[in-house]
């Protein structure tokens, strides 16, 4: 599915894993046939190899994953949200360029 360093979160990982989590999380909502989801995969393997020991990096496929999609009202795919302290913080809809990511991750990365 993804790079060493991409999590799968899931809704059954996703308090612990995200909410809980000591560090900031990136979580990208995504599906199987989504094509600008695909087209995003290779930016977040990158963040996630840029950014690790610093963020939590990881992807939660919206299909599969109902619960937690739905909870936080994600109506478009790809859309990714950077949690800090069991909150979103910030998004990003769409493909981006990686340097989107980092502008987003500064801030929160230490």
């Amino acid at each position: 599915m993804a790079g060493k360093n991409v999590l799968e979160f899931t809704d059954a990982n996703f308090q612990t894993e995200v909410l809980e989590s000591s560090e900031p999380v990136l979580v990208d909502f995504w599906a199987a046939w989504c094509g600008p989801c695909r087209m995003l995969a290779p930016t977040i393997e990158s963040i996630a190899d840029k950014y690790a020991g610093r963020v939590k990096v990881g992807k939660l496929n919206v299909d599969e994953n109902q619960r937690v999609a739905g909870s936080y009202r994600i109506e478009g795919i790809p859309t990714v949200v950077l949690f800090r302290d069991g909150e979103p913080v910030q998004s990003l809809v769409g493909v981006q360029p990686e340097s989107s990511f980092d502008q987003l991750l500064a801030p929160w990365a230490k």
